[in-house]
Formats: structure tokens, sequence, C-alpha cells
């Protein structure tokens, strides 16, 4: 079963409308109960890191994620907050995040450049990694891009791709089960339903590392 985690902060119906394209079947869940027979999970995610991280623990999901994730290595793919979720912390509500990938999630700072907050629209990937998730991507696709904070990792070799913005920047990460788009893959035309179906193919235990 593939899951969408509804936690209040997400574009659950651009996701499963993008699965529902491929021709595969999603359940949106706001229960954990229900993932108890995930083979892979994605959680979306818009707004506040702290007040994301706040609802996914007084909903319960918390806990319950950290098992299938660390422990059953469920695959999960993290979109755009969703991925900063999995970091160890966010300067944004200064707030610690599920801690799977060694990241810290910064702010844009960008006054002396002049560009503008939240970083919005249409960009691309530097690719420095083959991972199954970017099956049939090149540097060429375009992707859809709104956010103002990013993912700094410590370990370059979590990086799967970055992004330039004033400064490069990761994209997106993977680490064994753990993926990460800051990227729109729901909202990024044939490029993003291609990385989405590569997600949803990833085997239910990923030996992936």
């Amino acid at each position: 079963m593939n899951c969408i985690i509804d936690y209040g902060m997400g574009n659950l119906r651009s996701v499963e409308k993008a699965i529902e394209r491929l021709n595969k079947k999603a359940v949106i869940t706001s229960t954990p109960d229900a993932l108890k027979d995930a083979d892979r999970i994605i959680l979306p995610g818009v707004g506040n890191f702290a007040v994301g991280m706040k609802h996914l623990r007084d909903r319960g999901f918390f806990e319950v994620l950290n098992h299938l994730v660390l422990e059953l290595k469920i695959p999960i793919l993290g979109i755009c907050m969703g991925m900063q979720l999995i970091t160890k912390h966010s300067e944004e509500g200064n707030a610690e995040g599920f801690g799977w990938i060694n990241a810290i999630t910064k702010k844009f700072q960008f006054s002396p450049i002049g560009l503008k907050i939240p970083h919005m629209g249409w960009n691309t990937l530097s690719i420095k990694k083959n991972d199954k998730l970017m099956e049939g991507i090149d540097n060429r696709n375009m992707f859809y891009f709104v956010h103002s904070y990013f993912i700094n990792c410590e370990d370059d070799n979590d990086i799967l791709c970055t992004t330039n913005y004033g400064n490069e920047f990761v994209s997106s990460f993977s680490k064994g089960n753990i993926y990460g788009t800051q990227f729109h893959p729901e909202k990024s035309h044939d490029a993003g339903l291609k990385i989405i179906n590569n997600f949803l193919n990833i085997p239910k235990c990923s030996s992936q590392e």
C-alpha cells in the first residue's frame, strides 16, 4: 500500500492525483494505524517546520514513523517541507526534526544579492550520484520549487541532487530507504511523474545504501 500522510500541512490531493495519473493507487491517512500495511510512505508538507513537527507528534505519527523507517526500512519520500522534517533541525521555529539524515534546514539569506524569497518557480537539478529515484532524469529536466528554507547535508554521500539559487543547495537526498525532494514532483509535469513512479517501484525492503 502506498500511503500519503495527512497531518494537516500538505497538498495531499495533488500528490494523490499524480499517483492516479500513473494508474496506481495511494491512500491518504490521518491516523498512524493505517501505516501498518504501508509498502511506501509519502510525507508532503507546506508551511511552518515547527508546527509540522508538532502536528506529527500530536497525531501519533512521530514514533510510528521512526519504527517504520528506521527499523522496518519502509521507503519514505519527503516532499518540500516533508523533506525538511527529515533533517535534524530547522532554523524555522528553532525546532528538532526526525534526524534521519545528518542535515540541517536553514533560511535563505539574499540581501546582498537581491534574489527574492521564497525561491519560486522552475529550476534544474544537478545529479550527484546514481540512484533509483532519478532513473530517466537528466540535468535538462525542470522542476517546480517554492521554499524559503533549504537543506545543508553534513554528509556528501547523502546528496542526490543540488540546485542553484544564489548558491548551491541540496534539492534531493537519499540514504538507504529515505528519500527527499525539495521540489514538488507532483507539480513538475512528466519529469516529476517519472520521479514519483520511480519511488513507487522501490521495493518495500530496500537494500540500497
